[in-house]
């Protein structure tokens, strides 16, 4: 099964949290700050502009992003953990 996003919309799927901290010490599942560093793993066409246009993505299948802590919709399908989000939801391409 593949997720197709539609318009400008995003499938990225956050990197797993650290279960360390740098000093060692394991943290509980409780602990662990939720990762704000996601990879891209399906686009939409792009959205529709007013003039009737088609805007590109930005962003291509594969980009390590931040997004928005809080932003999209959090989906699993086939035991996996995906977020859907709209393309402005997402802050910054990680190099």
């Amino acid at each position: 099964m593949k997720l197709n996003p539609l318009s400008n919309r995003v499938v990225i799927r956050f990197e797993e949290a650290e279960e360390k901290t740098k000093g060692g010490l394991i943290l509980t599942a409780s602990a662990q700050e939720k990762p704000q560093v996601a990879v891209v793993i399906a686009i939409g066409p792009g959205k529709v502009t007013d003039n009737g246009a088609l805007a590109p993505m930005t962003v291509k299948v594969g980009d390590r992003v931040i997004a928005s802590k809080y932003a999209g919709t959090a989906v699993k399908l086939e035991g996996v953990e995906y977020t859907i989000l709209s393309e402005d939801d997402i802050l910054a391409v990680v190099d």
